[in-house]
């Protein structure tokens, strides 16, 4: 037997390179791919040489400083070998690591142009699977490198990458915890002693042009810009860094305090639109557009130029307005105990009207500006609920095409009519609604059958609940069928088709369902016949209507009821003063209170003091009563007026 052939990984390395340097030139992969085809060894020792190849080949060229189309020349053809299966798909981020960590950072901004423009073909395989981590890792290693306030535009380019290359619910790429950056501190002098700025009002030229507005002239009383308002103004960036902050009871004050300071100061420093809407012109058409400060500078000697600037004040007030909706908003991972309280609820509130109405001042387009603050907030609602369900998948997958059904032949529709005049049977189309329809072909006289009615009566749903509520049944309160909560369900539904008691209005407030069915029974009760009473004979009944009326001859006349017409007459004479009278007929603070929120007028507020009265007491709600209720509250000419010594005399 002969020997295998044994593999030489430098003489195959060194005949790719020299393969690579040919496809350079003519800028074509087809000799390196019928190299590889011819060269001696294994899929996978051939690919592993000619991926260090290619990474040999390019720290040449970076060595001798080839320049950027050099490198990426060759990485475009590691792309195409990629792609044709020659080496494997995470050699191209490999390749453009070398890069970034070799080249200064103006080559980098140059070479991540061909990243970006490259994104669509890194999300394919093979490039996606085996080097999507070779490259976020690329990324965050370039950001690393980069200053946010020298290099905002290229850390935003990285980002913007990163965005458009993962998927939305790529979990590495999500704050899912709602962590914040604690590390992003505003710094500013804390030492007054040290101010350069006086506490007294600094006298101002009234004449002097602003860098973005004028300070209006339209307010006889400015808050003064000294330290004071200084230290104030940039304490309150350390509650956007962490907002976690204000759900502690000092901290929250400190917070409250002055940011009602700063928008306070907001409200008395206006800006000027005309001179707004100049300088903006001025910045548009200039070279200062795209000017930007990742960082706030908190120089004392610019606050009162920052004042004045239209863009620093709207993101102070957008900053106010995305913590507020933190506050307020329900984030999965936030703690329990991180609530606000009703009396924080309502500062906010107010807080929120008062920045957007500043919004709204702000020149220039200041409407239209704070609508699309507002709206985006809005949205921002969404993602919220988004990431509190766990950022589920926003792909979804087309649905399996199901073969069509082969279309019988449709009956003709005189067909259909002779079949069911012949059977005396209506086709309805399916055999279940075929079966219903011909169980009574008489629509009329199947509605109106007594099969179909299925609501019990009055007295027979109610009988139990009508005995359980006379006390004599000694029944305690617990055992009543009104407290099980599907009697009441059933017994609302059969008052509501039955019953003109659901629809009368009343002055009771019941707090539960069975003490409404208690007070609804009540009445049943004397409506509706009782079961002994129906057992009695004509005879029996005979009987007792003859001896009711011997009773009623014999015994004296009770005391007189009151009627509507004493209540509208004694509302009106009674007027303000129900209140006097209410707590002699029992009624407690709160009673009074409700009433009182109920109407403005006083006249209606007594009549609902006695109509909420009379309903209470039922027969019990007397002339004599009232007369006395009167007495106790010192207005005996009201009872003189309204009832006179007739029928206080007779009542007596």
């Amino acid at each position: 037997m002969m020997a295998a052939a044994v593999f030489d990984f430098s003489a195959t390395r060194k005949a790719f390179e020299a393969e690579i340097h040919e496809a350079e030139r003519v800028s074509s992969m087809t000799l390196l791919q019928e190299r590889f085809m011819k060269l001696s060894g294994s899929e996978t020792e051939k690919k592993s040489t000619l991926d260090q190849a290619f990474r040999d080949v390019l720290k040449d060229h970076i060595v001798k400083e080839s320049g950027c189309d050099v490198y990426l020349s060759v990485i475009s053809l590691a792309v195409d070998c990629a792609k044709e299966g020659l080496c494997l798909g995470m050699i191209p981020f490999l390749m453009l690591d070398d890069v970034f960590s070799s080249v200064t950072l103006d080559v980098c901004e140059r070479v991540f142009k061909f990243v970006e423009d490259g994104v669509s073909i890194w999300k394919k395989e093979p490039y996606y699977t085996g080097g999507k981590n070779y490259l976020l890792r690329m990324c965050n290693d370039l950001l690393r490198r980069l200053s946010r306030s020298q290099n905002t535009v290229f850390c935003g380019r990285i980002q913007l990458f990163l965005a458009r290359l993962f998927p939305l619910e790529e979990k590495s790429g999500l704050n899912l915890q709602s962590h914040f950056n604690l590390e992003n501190v505003t710094s500013y002098n804390l030492k007054g002693d040290d101010s350069t700025m006086r506490s007294e009002d600094r006298d101002r030229d009234e004449s002097m042009e602003m860098e973005e507005g004028e300070m209006s002239d339209s307010h006889s009383s400015f808050t003064p810009i000294d330290y004071n308002l200084y230290r104030k103004f940039w304490s309150i960036q350390d509650f956007f860094r962490n907002p976690n902050q204000c759900y502690k009871k000092d901290l929250w004050k400190s917070f409250a305090s002055n940011s009602d300071e700063v928008l306070k100061c907001f409200e008395s420093h206006k800006l000027d639109d005309v001179q707004a809407s100049k300088k903006k012109k001025e910045m548009l058409a200039g070279d200062g557009g795209n000017v930007y400060f990742a960082k706030y500078l908190t120089s004392e000697k610019l606050l009162d130029l920052q004042l004045a600037d239209s863009n620093f004040r709207r993101y102070v007030l957008v900053q106010f307005l995305i913590l507020f909706q933190y506050l307020n908003a329900q984030v999965k991972f936030k703690a329990p105990n991180l609530v606000v309280t009703d009396e924080q609820a309502l500062w906010i509130k107010n807080a929120t009207d008062i920045v957007y109405k500043l919004l709204r001042e702000t020149p220039p387009d200041g409407d239209q500006f704070a609508k699309m603050v507002q709206h985006t907030l809005e949205r921002e609602e969404n993602w919220i609920t988004w990431k509190n369900k766990g950022c589920p998948t926003y792909d979804r997958e087309r649905p399996k095409t199901e073969t069509p059904l082969k279309k019988s032949r449709k009956r003709a529709m005189g067909e259909d009519i002779k079949e069911a005049e012949d059977s005396k049977r209506v086709n309805m189309g399916s055999a279940e609604l075929t079966k219903l329809w011909n169980l009574c072909p008489d629509n009329m006289e199947a509605c109106s059958n007594a099969e179909r009615e299925f609501l019990p009566s009055l007295e027979e749903f109610f009988e139990e609940a009508i005995e359980q509520s006379d006390p004599e049944a000694m029944v305690e309160d617990e055992y009543k069928v009104v407290q099980n909560p599907n009697f009441g369900f059933r017994a609302l539904r059969l008052l509501a088709c039955r019953s003109p008691h659901f629809f009368q209005p009343t002055n009771n407030q019941f707090k539960t369902l069975p003490s409404y069915l208690e007070n609804i029974l009540s009445k049943l009760a004397k409506e509706l016949p009782s079961p002994s009473e129906e057992l009695k004979t004509d005879t029996d009944m005979a009987e007792n209507e003859e001896l009711l009326d011997e009773k009623k001859a014999d015994s004296p006349q009770g005391p007189p009821p009151l009627t509507q017409e004493h209540i509208d007459i004694l509302a009106e004479k009674l007027g303000a003063d129900w209140k006097k009278m209410a707590p002699h007929l029992d009624f407690k603070g709160a009673e009074i209170t409700a009433i009182e929120g109920d109407s403005n007028e006083m006249n209606t507020q007594a009549t609902q003091l006695l109509v909420t009265w009379q309903d209470r007491e039922g027969p019990q709600a007397t002339v004599d009563i009232i007369i006395a209720a009167l007495e106790d509250a010192g207005m005996q000419e009201i009872s003189d007026v309204v009832f006179g010594e007739g029928e206080e005399s007779s009542s007596s």
